[in-house]
């Protein structure tokens, strides 16, 4: 019996026993209905199983990812890979195997598409189909036997001293000033930035409270020389907006908003490879080398696991030869 025709038929049993029975005697009901049920075969009669089956599953993978906190971009991502996937490859979902996975993702190789990206849709795939294995909708799991894809590994160099300093002089007001300060200061996700206030700025403490992935909360902290490029730049804003960062119009800035104008200052600055996430692995490869613990290092970026902050960290080979003669 089809998982997803299950579920709508006791939804709809539940809703219609609301008025007439208790939520105790409606669970009792659906109790053993279930038990009842499981040596059936019952057909939706309203259209054809198989997509409609997958794209039910499909929203109810989501609705799940939502419960448990996932962003409205995460979802999306998800959502856009395993359609991507379904759109080459039709077979029932009871019927799947890792041989369908392994085609895919070659077909996507054949594309041009880099072993990076191809790890990460693999990942996709290994949630979707680890949560529709784990709920009981499928027997087993078609990606038991679907080894990890290896990559090469880029190192990420942070800013340099000299980069971050020709960044603020290219930098040809006190907004732009303010949020380069802001940005190599706290570490912060754009999306974080994005949300903040010109409240949540606490001058006193020197911190802030932002919301982050999985809208949990944490604090960051500015140093003496950001608060000063704050403090000048709320002093000149003639607007009303509570935006911490304002662009045009006084509009709240936007993600590519930001992107745009480190662009541009980046271009002035004659600085490669500038985007707001490498302010991050800049903030913390200098924690790190003036001797912060990595795990209070991993609470003020707001990483979950210790890999991911490790992964944000570009270890000096000069520092790691000095260390080595230090200890030998």
């Amino acid at each position: 019996m089809s998982y997803i025709v299950k579920k709508d038929f006791s939804r709809e049993l539940e809703y219609r026993l609301r008025d007439k029975l208790t939520a105790t005697q409606i669970d009792s009901v659906l109790c053993e209905l279930t038990e009842q049920m499981a040596d059936y075969d019952v057909e939706h009669t309203g259209g054809q199983k198989g997509e409609k089956d997958f794209d039910d599953i499909l929203k109810l993978f989501a609705e799940a990812k939502m419960v448990e906190g996932r962003s409205k971009k995460t979802i999306e991502h998800y959502l856009y890979v395993i359609n991507s996937f379904r759109k080459t490859d039709s077979t029932p979902i009871d019927k799947l195997s890792v041989y369908n996975l392994r085609q895919f993702l070659s077909k996507e190789k054949d594309r041009g598409i880099s072993d990076t990206t191809l790890k990460a849709d693999r990942e996709v795939l290994s949630a979707f189909f680890g949560w529709v294995t784990r709920e009981g909708i499928l027997s087993h799991n078609p990606m038991d036997n679907l080894n990890p894809i290896k990559y090469r590994k880029e190192i990420k160099v942070p800013y340099s001293d000299v980069d971050l300093e020709k960044l603020k002089e290219a930098c040809d007001n006190d907004r732009d000033k303010a949020l380069v300060a802001f940005l190599g200061s706290t570490g912060c996700r754009i999306s974080e930035v994005c949300g903040l206030n010109r409240d949540d700025i606490d001058f006193q403490n020197m911190e802030c409270t932002v919301l982050g992935k999985g809208n949990k909360e944490r604090t960051v902290y500015i140093d003496p020389v950001c608060a000063l490029q704050l403090q000048k730049y709320f002093a000149s804003r003639k607007d009303n907006s509570p935006a911490l960062f304002a662009g045009r119009q006084t509009e709240r800035m936007t993600p590519h908003g930001i992107r745009e104008r480190l662009n541009k200052i980046a271009g002035i600055a004659h600085v490669e490879h500038v985007h707001p996430h490498r302010f991050r692995r800049t903030l913390a490869t200098k924690l790190l080398n003036h001797g912060m613990p990595i795990q209070e290092v991993k609470t003020l970026l707001g990483h979950e696991k210790l890999d991911t902050t490790m992964a944000y960290v570009y270890v000096d080979k000069v520092n790691v030869k000095n260390s080595y003669r230090r200890y030998m």
